[in-house]
């Protein structure tokens, strides 16, 4: 009988349990801080099947992960992605399965993804504008993507997130906006630096750059934020500020300008199979490999997880001097 380690734990003593879990690298959206206009995907033969996918999931739970979020891409664009979700839902140990979406899907799909064991949804909204909504995603619909989250809300999910991209000169002046949004439905809403990922030609990321802090300044100016403490690794990176006499929550996730890599507990599954121990560096390894051998097994996987636990680096380096180049597009990273 296998027998395999029921906690991972890094070279730093971080335990490692919350796997990222990228099903495409396709999305039906071009947005603007993601990629390119015109992207290149994966070939259908470097992409894992759904079955590999959810051998993966599968031996990372056994091995002590509790929460698995689904990325891309857009998750919700690939074909039987409602199957690996059920067969996900039914792992015994998981403690928590979520999803990262743009909502363009959620308007159909938000109750069969509840009732298949999805506890919980990011959606991502920039603008509540519509031309701009559109300008900023290269196609997407704001008002399918807000039948979605109204979709979402009705599907009783336990936790609901907005996460918005701000950049200067662009969506800046709707920080209140989406604020008073996410307070009319009773969800969270989280505000994100953008990450450095991919060669971007559409904007200059130095000049459009949104800090946390600025962005907190101009909330606190209309709604007092309470602190809620440093990230646990469960909420994620983000951290959460609440507004008296109201359930919503206001959190900042500040690669930038305030990381938490200390509390690191995740690792990311590419849809191709790279394992990826950091989100702003390029360590890792090749999980496609192993499990494509003829004589594979789960005990092969496991300890090339293992293993990969020796070479997950103690923080990234966004935005500073000599920071390592990353040129995989955020939805090669896996969201």
């Amino acid at each position: 009988m296998i027998e395999f380690p029921n906690t991972l734990v890094d070279r730093f003593q971080r335990r490692i349990d919350y796997l990222r879990l990228s099903v495409t690298d396709r999305c039906d959206f071009r947005c603007v801080y993601c990629m390119a206009e015109d992207m290149q995907f994966l070939p259908r033969r470097e992409v894992l099947s759904l079955e590999e996918l959810y051998e993966v999931a599968r031996v990372f739970v056994k091995m002590g992960v509790g929460k698995i979020r689904l990325t891309g891409g857009e998750p919700l664009v690939r074909r039987g992605v409602l199957g690996l979700v059920q067969r996900l839902g039914a792992l015994e140990g998981l403690r928590e399965l979520a999803l990262t979406t743009n909502g363009s899907q959620l308007d159909k799909l938000a109750t069969p993804l509840r009732e298949a064991g999805v506890n919980s949804v990011n959606i991502s909204l920039d603008s509540l504008q519509p031309a701009r909504f559109r300008q900023l995603t290269r196609s997407g619909d704001l008002a399918q993507v807000q039948r979605g989250i109204e979709a979402a809300v009705a599907a009783g999910f336990e936790r609901i997130k907005l996460n918005a991209v701000i950049l200067k000169g662009r969506n800046d002046d709707e920080v209140l906006a989406l604020v008073r949004y996410a307070r009319s439905l009773g969800i969270d809403i989280a505000f994100i630096e953008e990450m450095p990922l991919g060669h971007i030609v559409e904007h200059d990321r130095v000049l459009s750059l949104a800090s946390s802090d600025e962005l907190h300044a101009q909330i606190e100016r209309a709604y007092p934020l309470t602190a809620q403490g440093e990230p646990d690794g469960n909420g994620g990176p983000a951290r959460y500020f609440t507004m008296a006499g109201h359930p919503s929550r206001v959190g900042f996730i500040s690669p930038h300008s305030n990381n938490f890599c200390h509390l690191c507990n995740r690792v990311r599954l590419t849809v191709s199979g790279r394992l990826l121990l950091c989100l702003g560096n390029e360590h890792s390894v090749d999980l496609r490999e192993v499990l494509r051998r003829p004589d594979y097994c789960e005990q092969q996987l496991a300890d090339t997880i293992v293993g990969a636990m020796a070479i997950k680096p103690e923080r990234h380096h966004f935005g500073e001097q000599d920071a390592p180049d990353i040129v995989r597009f955020m939805n090669m990273t896996g969201g």
